[in-house]
């Protein structure tokens, strides 16, 4: 059933209406002026989702849904299909683990291919694979492993497990530390706590940071990660963001650049889950600060950088699903970082697992839960 809200000027403002105003009075030039009013409708297109991880547009206005549990899922002509994609490849599930990102190839229309993320392996040994394959709109064939991740793990924790396409063709990938390994991350000879950057095909490319290093991973683009699942590109000015999960507080939002050391877990400002300190130190030389961080921690999943005309209020600021906040937070960018202004849609109520832009400019939402959605957010009145 369709959320909606339009609120206009009236005597008598209802709860709903009068949390979105007073949402909007937290949209705010870097003049302190208030901006106009957001006016928006959420509507559900989608529910009964096992866990859905991720959202992908194909050409011919159908998308793809991940659930964790391993089905890759269609929404076809506004309706979604009973019976799920037929030849995926073994996914690993437990806990966290499960199936993650999918991500068609910028030229789908000519080659059909697509991109997977994935836990695979046993309960002793697991780690996040990508692989990519043909799909012919009901199945998918020629299944290619372009890379796993190593060392492998035995915890069924923290694989990041995001993919995006830069503007040169290439295909990053976020992966976690893997909790129990987080010295990984600052580990070269390791793909653990990293995003890794490779040709589609699963080759490496020649200006890839590291590669001239010979005791470090080519594969390698930045390191000092822990657990991130956002990654997004503004194609105003093809600069990447990342966030990722910290431990107790000190979830981190980053602009990512090649070859820089984001610090975990040398650096945070987050704590253990037992109150511990992991670290004395807030900052180290060489290691590159967060734009802004959220403590208490909002558990961030789904990143997008909104360009667009159907809300010009939040035109080149970033949208990050949040889990345990339960909503999507709007965060400005600063010339020293960036500004968290306020939680958007905390009328859904549930767990933001995905946040991306539509090709027809609305926002679309995935709910973590094992009914999960997939919500439409369009201009109101």
């Amino acid at each position: 059933m369709p959320i909606r809200l339009a609120c206009r000027p009236t005597l008598v403002l209802n709860r709903a209406c009068l949390r979105l105003l007073l949402v909007g009075l937290l949209f705010t030039t870097s003049a302190g002026q208030a901006a106009t009013q957001v006016d928006y409708q959420i509507d559900t297109l989608a529910e009964g989702l096992a866990h859905p991880w991720s959202l992908a547009f194909l050409p011919d206005g159908s998308m793809l849904i991940t659930e964790r549990e391993g089905r890759l899922r269609i929404v076809r002509d506004g309706e979604l299909l009973s019976e799920p994609v037929s030849g995926m490849p073994d996914v690993y599930v437990r806990s966290q683990a499960g199936l993650f990102d999918v991500l068609p190839d910028p030229e789908f229309d000519r080659n059909g291919w697509i991109y997977l993320a994935f836990a695979q392996g046993t309960n002793r040994s697991n780690a996040t694979r990508v692989v990519r394959a043909h799909f012919d709109g009901a199945a998918l064939h020629d299944v290619e492993t372009l890379l796993t991740v190593e060392p492998a793990k035995n915890t069924p924790v923290h694989y990041g497990g995001r993919l995006l396409f830069l503007p040169d063709g290439t295909l990053l990938i976020t992966t976690g530390d893997g909790f129990n390994y987080r010295e990984q991350s600052q580990h070269l000879d390791s793909l653990m706590g990293k995003t890794l950057r490779i040709h589609p095909d699963g080759r490496v490319p020649d200006d890839n940071p590291f590669v001239a290093e010979p005791e470090a991973r080519p594969e390698i683009w930045s390191y000092g990660h822990r657990n991130p699942q956002g990654l997004a590109l503004d194609p105003a000015d093809n600069q990447v963001y990342l966030h990722e999960h910290g431990p107790r507080g000190g979830d981190e939002l980053h602009s990512l650049e090649a070859g820089h050391n984001y610090g975990w877990p040398v650096i945070t400002y987050g704590k253990d889950y037992s109150g511990a300190e992991v670290t004395p130190f807030r900052e180290r030389p060489g290691m590159t600060q967060p734009l802004t961080w959220w403590d208490p921690a909002i558990a961030p999943s789904g990143l997008a950088v909104y360009r667009g005309d159907a809300f010009p209020e939040w035109d080149g600021k970033l949208l990050v699903g949040g889990l345990v906040s339960r909503d999507v937070r709007l965060v400005r960018l600063t010339d020293d970082g960036a500004e968290d202004l306020g939680a958007l849609f905390e009328e859904v109520g549930q767990r933001i697992r995905d946040v991306r832009l539509g090709p027809d400019g609305a926002i679309y939402l995935l709910t973590d839960s094992p009914q999960g959605r997939l919500l439409r957010v369009t201009p109101g009145g």
